[in-house]
């Protein structure tokens, strides 16, 4: 029996702790190590802030649905790996391994500009979603101008645009809205780009949303900094607010840059081949957000970065699974350039919704659907319920 050690429990690593126990069965003892016991449902974290979720909704026991599957759980934060001994090095002792794959996700740069950490708001953690929450508590009592977008060198475009559109909803059923100039900012040089080059008629469809929703746009700007009253941009706009939420730069995590055997990118992410296999190490895999890839397209004046979303992660982690058994019988590993990966996303807009739907994350593509869903967004609510019934019960096979 082998043993195979998965860092990181959300997205790419349960899918790929799953698959590898399900395809391996008893040739490997699986182990997945992460700091929190929860596996948390990002996409609907959107929602935490207007109350339409808690917490416990999006949330499932990582222990639990791991048992189940005869999969180790060990809570514990990892550290470091030294890929020559064969070790990770976590806060709960050392771990040997035979296979190790990398689902680390990302660690969020909150420095990319003086007074981002200190003043804005982020709703991509379950604690950030809640702060938020009781930022907007105080906000409608002495509503006022909002800035609300992405920062220079982000890649999460989507979550950005989905909180504005929520929040212009929710600033309606306040009675507050008439009270409160919005103000988006983004380092995309068009809107709708979302880092993925944009798709067919998505410019136009998002000029068309802004103007109906009477909110202001910034495009092809950085955040220079931010005090207690301001946001300052690179092109000397000075814009006054009383909120903020801003989608900072996503850089890799601390087990990743305390372990230099790995050659890591400058920003922290795993480099590897699109079979997700380290170039130095047969043994170390990585999937998800952790996975560095080449980028097809340019930014223009101010730097931004794609899309690194729970679909892809799901499919790179699924890849990872099958690459192991592969290399275990000495067969082809499978080849999956993450830009190959189909564009599917589904766009909250406030109980509005966006389906997107590309056969290639990158172009050129074959398929390029960007469809508006102006009645309700039963597809966005439709794909929380089925994802996390279908992790609950640890069907990862499932698409």
């Amino acid at each position: 029996m082998q043993t195979a050690i998965i860092v990181g429990g959300n997205f790419a690593g349960i899918t790929t702790a799953l698959e590898l126990k399900r395809k391996g069965g008893k040739e490997f003892r699986v182990i997945v190590i992460d700091r929190s016991p929860v596996f948390v449902f990002m996409p609907s974290l959107i929602w935490v802030p207007f109350k339409r979720r808690e917490i416990k909704d999006i949330t499932l026991s990582r222990e639990e649905i791991l048992s189940r599957h005869n999969i180790e759980f060990v809570l514990a934060e990892a550290q470091q790996v030294d890929p020559n001994a064969q070790i990770v090095k976590t806060s709960a002792g050392d771990f040997n391994y035979d296979q190790l794959v990398i689902c680390t996700g990302p660690k969020v740069n909150y420095n990319i500009a003086p007074g981002v950490a200190e003043f804005t708001h982020y709703i991509g953690t379950p604690s950030g979603a809640m702060k938020t929450r009781q930022a907007l508590e105080e906000f409608k009592k002495s509503p006022g101008p909002v800035v609300i977008g992405t920062t220079q060198s982000a890649g999460c475009m989507g979550a950005g645009y989905e909180f504005l559109f929520n929040f212009e909803k929710w600033c309606r059923e306040q009675k507050i809205r008439d009270k409160v100039d919005i103000r988006w900012i983004t380092p995309e040089h068009y809107l709708g780009h979302f880092g993925m080059d944009g798709m067919t008629g998505g410019q136009t469809m998002f000029k068309a949303f802004f103007k109906l929703f009477n909110m202001h746009v910034h495009t092809e700007v950085a955040i220079d900094k931010v005090d207690a009253e301001n946001v300052y941009l690179n092109d000397g706009t000075v814009l006054p607010y009383k909120f903020s939420m801003l989608m900072p730069q996503f850089v890799g995590e601390d087990f990743v840059s305390n372990s230099p055997e790995l050659k890591a990118t400058p920003t922290g992410f795993i480099p590897v081949g699109n079979d997700y296999r380290h170039p130095d190490f047969p043994n170390i895999w990585a999937a998800g957000i952790a996975v560095s890839f080449p980028i097809p397209w340019h930014a223009g004046k101010i730097p931004f970065v794609a899309p690194k979303t729970g679909f892809p992660s799901d499919i790179t982690g699924k890849v990872v699974a099958e690459n192991i058994m592969r290399a275990q019988k000495g067969k082809e590993l499978k080849q999956k350039y993450w830009g190959d990966i189909p564009a599917l996303c589904i766009m909250d807009a406030g109980k509005k919704e966006v389906l997107i739907v590309g056969n290639r994350l990158f172009k050129p593509r074959a398929i390029a659907i960007m469809m508006p869903n102006l009645l309700y967004d039963f597809s966005k609510v439709l794909f929380e319920k089925y994802f996390l019934w279908k992790t609950k019960k640890g069907y990862a096979f499932f698409p």
